[in-house]
């Protein structure tokens, strides 16, 4: 085996242009819906609550399997010393080896592998329930199991990766995905680190250095996105590849710390050299994106399911404040200023878990594309949990600010709100940002749009491809706007069968006609510009998460209003809540200080304001705002940590 070439350094110069990296981007994108989408139909102004009711519900084999689960596990948690963890800024290796042994790596992995084989909703359920305890150790499982080996390569592998690789991450292996690098985050048409054939064409030589890689200290398995050059016999392109954490080659840089999530095990990892077989390409050459993508799919429910948990948290938590802390000879709880918090964290939790158990049976069922869903509940999800933990901090007050080992050495009940707003907090960055997110969506969210017409604002497009795209936008516009005029929102004994939240349906399908207009009012004013109105697109996603929310949280509650008849109170009290929400949004559409921030932050940039940043001292630090790397073996000693094996 030779090297035929190294990898380039990170790279803080301009790189590939922005049209190179969208045109990246794109391509990895899933193009087709063979499925139907509640979201996309919502983007277009139809509220197809069919497509979300019967409110789907467990099989009772799956059902049974997830509830004996859940009881085990949480047996097993209640030897887990989250403080500890907290406090020594480590998962202990005897938590590693009860997991293990409880099934806790293995709960996706089919049975036929060794895995427990649980549905979205359970295994989600359980993410909840260990987050619970430690969010640190809820992020490792949730790594290893919705980004790492068990996912891409149940969805993608060979029948040979299935064999090899999953009984192993059942049984308790570690693993860890890598796609980071010091100078790639969610642009990966600057991706560096290289896999280069090898001269005999057994393999690849992986050479780059990965950043921010969750549990890349500790696991034996890893999912690795590389660079394969194109070349005779090798079309190229980012691709995927198993590789085992002890190949020659491989150094664990550095251990990152954080702010929250202080049991995290997260690396710097370099690869020098490192042989990969061709057996351990996932899919194909140049299908690494779309595979991570098509993974995340349902892979960023794990993260909702940990705000949500963290919700339920904060509820409980305020309650038991809010009514045994006495102020001015009330309870806290009584006072307006804290009801009205308390009783948006009730509803938010409400809407959140709708939401949530609604994308995770929809994902058992696989009869929906829930691409959209799954984004958006990502999304709001970690915007809204990091409102509530926030807000539980405030109803606490310094008591809120105040460590729990602080509170226990007073002798006072320990409440984690300061580690809680810590360990959410990183939700609105993880797995996408939400400024990522609102982009992603957008761009499904105009699809259809681009679809029909997407050549006439293309400047690319030769006159011919122009022409024909104008032909098929009328005839599509002629048929769609009609539609966006009324609807059964307008209409006063329209879902009837939902009671007293019916008219929070008839408002959320006025909302989603507006909506629509909206987007295509958009698309006129700006035309190819809308992408860079990225403030105008996110106000657009976020009405569609707000107005998907209200939706789940009423078929929900209707359903189960003869087990759970409080449900339907909560879900009007979220709904009346989102509507003050969604309104504020629909002004702020094209009511807003987008242009004056724009010039603001050119002017900040700039350097024009530098007189608002005298009075203050600033670090005095000459190295770069990004780190570079050079290609090469590591200079530095190896911080892997070993795990035993259960």
């Amino acid at each position: 085996m030779t090297t035929q070439q190294q990898a380039r350094p990170a790279d803080t110069g301009p790189g590939p242009s922005e049209r190179e990296a969208r045109t990246v981007a794109e391509a990895a994108r899933e193009q087709e819906w063979t499925r139907p989408s509640f979201g996309r139909e919502l983007f277009l102004g139809r509220l197809r609550l069919d497509l979300i009711e019967p409110w789907p519900t467990p099989g009772a084999p799956d059902r049974a399997v997830g509830e004996a689960f859940l009881t085990r596990l949480a047996d097993r948690l209640r030897t887990v010393d989250g403080a500890a963890i907290e406090r020594d800024d480590r998962i202990p290796d005897e938590v590693f080896v009860s997991m293990a042994e409880v099934g806790a790596f293995g709960m996706t992995v089919p049975t036929a592998y060794g895995g427990l084989g649980l549905t979205h909703l359970y295994y989600l359920r359980a993410l909840a329930l260990v987050g619970s305890v430690s969010p640190s150790l809820a992020a490792l499982l949730s790594a290893h199991q919705s980004i790492g080996v068990p996912q891409p390569v149940a969805m993608f592998g060979s029948a040979e990766q299935k064999r090899t690789y999953l009984p192993r991450v059942a049984a308790g292996e570690v693993s860890a995905f890598m796609l980071t690098e010091p100078d790639v985050g969610s642009d990966p048409a600057r991706l560096a680190t290289s896999a280069t054939p090898t001269d005999d064409g057994s393999g690849y030589l992986l050479n780059g250095v990965k950043l921010w890689a969750t549990n890349g200290t500790v696991a034996s398995l890893l999912v690795v996105m590389a660079r394969v050059p194109a070349t005779t016999g090798h079309p190229g392109g980012i691709t995927a590849f198993i590789v085992e954490a002890d190949s020659p080659g491989i150094t664990v840089e550095h251990r990152n710390s954080f702010v929250g999530l202080r049991g995290l095990e997260n690396s710097v990892t370099r690869f020098h050299d490192v042989f990969v077989p061709v057996a351990n390409v996932i899919g194909t050459e140049g299908r690494g994106l779309k595979i991570a993508l098509t993974t995340l799919n349902t892979g960023r429910l794990s993260l909702p399911a940990l705000c949500v948990g963290n919700t339920k948290w904060a509820l409980a938590t305020v309650r038991g404040w809010g009514a045994h802390r006495v102020q001015w000879g009330r309870p806290v709880g009584a006072h307006e200023a804290v009801a009205t918090r308390i009783g948006f964290i009730a509803g938010t939790a409400y809407g959140l878990e709708s939401m949530l158990d609604l994308c995770a049976m929809l994902a058992d069922e696989e009869t929906n594309d829930i691409r959209i869903e799954a984004a958006l509940l990502k999304l709001y999800a970690s915007e809204m949990a990091w409102r509530v933990t926030d807000d539980v901090v405030q109803i606490r007050g310094g008591r809120g600010y105040e460590t729990a080992a602080s509170q226990a050495a007073r002798g006072e009940r320990v409440v984690r709100a300061e580690q809680m707003l810590r360990d959410i907090r990183i939700n609105r960055i993880f797995e996408g940002s939400s400024e990522i997110m609102h982009l992603l969506i957008a761009r499904e969210a105009v699809d259809a749009h681009l679809a029909v017409a997407g050549a006439i604002i293309d400047p690319e497009a030769n006159r011919q491809e122009k022409l024909r795209a104008v032909g098929r936008a009328t005839g599509f516009y002629a048929g769609w706007l009609p539609t966006l005029v009324t609807g059964p929102g307008m209409i006063a004994t329209s879902y009837a069968r939902y009671g007293e939240l019916a008219g929070h349906l008839r408002y959320v399908e006025r909302a989603t006609r507006r909506l629509a207009r909206s987007v295509f009012y958009g698309m006129a004013r700006w035309q190819g510009a809308l992408e860079r109105r990225q403030a105008v697109l996110g106000r657009i996603v976020d009405i569609g998460a707000e107005l998907f929310a209200m939706a789940a949280s009423c078929v929900r509650a209707t359903a189960e209003r003869d087990v759970r008849p409080e449900g339907v109170e909560l879900a009007g009290i979220f709904c009346r809540q989102a509507r003050v929400r969604v309104d504020a949004l629909f002004t702020a559409l094209w009511s807003n200080s987008d242009a004056s921030d724009r010039s603001a932050a050119r002017k900040v940039l700039a350097g024009d304001y530098l007189f608002l940043e005298e009075g203050v001292l600033t670090e005095e630090d000459d190295r770069p705002w990004v780190a570079t790397w050079e290609p090469g073996p590591s200079t530095k000693p190896d911080r892997r940590r070993r795990i035993p094996r259960p």
